[in-house]
């Protein structure tokens, strides 16, 4: 299956295909000051799903950390994914894949969530033991 989306102008495109690796949402304070918005909802995919398929030559790069590589369009700023380097992924947000059905299986760095939801989804205090969290679960 596949899933195009666009930044806010509609000048750089992006494609994922088959079926992320996984979906949830993300607390920690960067993914809140990036998007602008109380939580981030997040895709994972192997690079090798996610395609620019129009407009590279407009997409710019933001890298705060080495851990994430943030691309957003050059002519509107709006966000398009995020490159994980160090775990393998690219993050494609999922407000920018409208055709995706969005089904969130965990929280992580819920320790700094600015907006509880109880949704019943595990908690993770930070990130994933794989990932080079603690791996700790926190109550709702």
């Amino acid at each position: 299956m596949k899933h195009t989306g666009s930044c806010f102008c509609g000048v750089v495109e992006i494609q994922v295909t088959g079926a992320p690796e996984g979906m949830g949402y993300c607390h920690c304070r960067s993914c809140r000051s990036w998007s602008g918005g109380p939580v981030n909802a997040f895709t994972l995919w192997k690079p090798d799903a996610v395609r620019i398929t129009a407009g590279a030559q407009h997409v710019s790069t933001f890298e705060k950390t080495p851990m994430s590589q943030r691309k957003y369009c050059e002519e509107c700023g709006g966000h398009l994914m995020t490159n994980h380097p160090t775990l393998g992924l690219v993050d494609v947000f999922a407000a920018t894949l409208p055709t995706l059905p969005f089904t969130p299986g965990v929280h992580i760095n819920y320790a700094e969530t600015v907006l509880p939801m109880r949704d019943g989804l595990p908690k993770l205090k930070d990130f994933p033991a794989e990932f080079g969290g603690s791996g700790e679960m926190i109550p709702e």
